[in-house]
């Protein structure tokens, strides 16, 4: 039996060799010049407008958590499509009762006005 494992073995063994062989080499080869151009923060190719350790609002960090949590939800849409005709009418209201509840946390969400971006 543990000889089946071997294959992935030695493919945790040769990966973890390329990544260290990877960072190292960078660090042998590569060059080490610092100039501020490099140290400047990097925004999309255009010059840096004020401190790059400006405070954001919470409301940002808000809509990025629903954003993320809506969107993981949607991922579970997918698998319950594919087997659809599987769970027939059981699988149905199941979903149909997550759906409910993604909509009623939307709902609760807009109406504290989480979504509100000023």
């Amino acid at each position: 039996m543990p000889i089946d494992y071997i294959p992935i073995l030695a493919f945790l063994i040769f990966a973890l060799m390329f990544a260290v062989g990877t960072i190292a080499m960078s660090s042998i080869v590569g060059t080490k010049k610092t100039t501020p151009e490099k140290m400047m923060p990097y925004e999309c190719g255009v010059d840096p407008i004020g401190s790059a350790r400006r405070r954001f609002p919470v409301k940002f960090f808000i809509i990025a958590v629903l954003f993320i949590i809506f969107d993981i939800e949607a991922v579970f849409l997918y698998p319950w499509a594919v087997i659809f005709k599987d769970l027939k009418v059981f699988g149905f209201i199941e979903m149909g009762i997550f759906i409910l509840i993604l909509f009623v946390g939307l709902i609760y969400a807009w109406k504290k006005g989480a979504l509100e971006w000023e």
